[in-house]
């Protein structure tokens, strides 16, 4: 992936995992790319504008289906955004664990694991921190407040695909 960007090329990350374990982040700034993260920024605000606003968008995602549908949940929306709209490329890197047979595993899969690990990871007061499993609150600190699925690329936007073959992330 990283091949494929180029070093002139401005990058927003989005919230993941994925992305911080890989460590993507630290070889984008090494080689002079730049570079936007709000996990990685002392002002989180002024970060997610400018990675709106980057040529190119990296993250991962929620879920994938067998059927190549991208499913995602969202605290707050910036990083969906980001992968529908607004960048040349967005770059999605997801491991194994993120198949799906479909939609409702997905959703599944998000509810039961990949949202509880994040609001554990967050410390937030939020019911699934305490049972390890969505039980669809109006908690203050919720952090399914978005959901979006990607079908096909949209209009304007080259989404790339990255499958591998280790479990990544939440």
């Amino acid at each position: 992936m990283l091949r494929e960007i180029s070093v002139e090329d401005s990058i927003g990350i989005g919230g993941s995992m994925t992305i911080l374990d890989m460590e993507v982040y630290k070889e984008l700034k090494d080689r002079g790319n730049e570079v936007y993260w709000h996990w990685k920024a002392e002002d989180k605000a002024n970060a997610q504008i400018k990675a709106r606003n980057a040529k190119t968008y990296i993250s991962s995602v929620n879920a994938i289906t067998k059927d190549g549908k991208i499913i995602n949940v969202d605290a707050t929306g910036n990083r969906v955004a980001s992968l529908i709209f607004g960048h040349e490329d967005v770059y999605i890197v997801a491991g194994k664990n993120k198949i799906c047979e479909d939609y409702h595993s997905a959703i599944e899969r998000i509810r039961n694991v990949a949202a509880p690990k994040n609001a554990i990871r967050l410390k937030l007061k939020t019911p699934c921190t305490r049972t390890g499993k969505c039980m669809d609150c109006n908690s203050q600190d919720r952090i399914c407040n978005v959901e979006t699925i990607i079908s096909r690329n949209p209009n304007g936007t080259k989404i790339h695909i990255y499958l591998v073959d280790e479990e990544l992330g939440y």
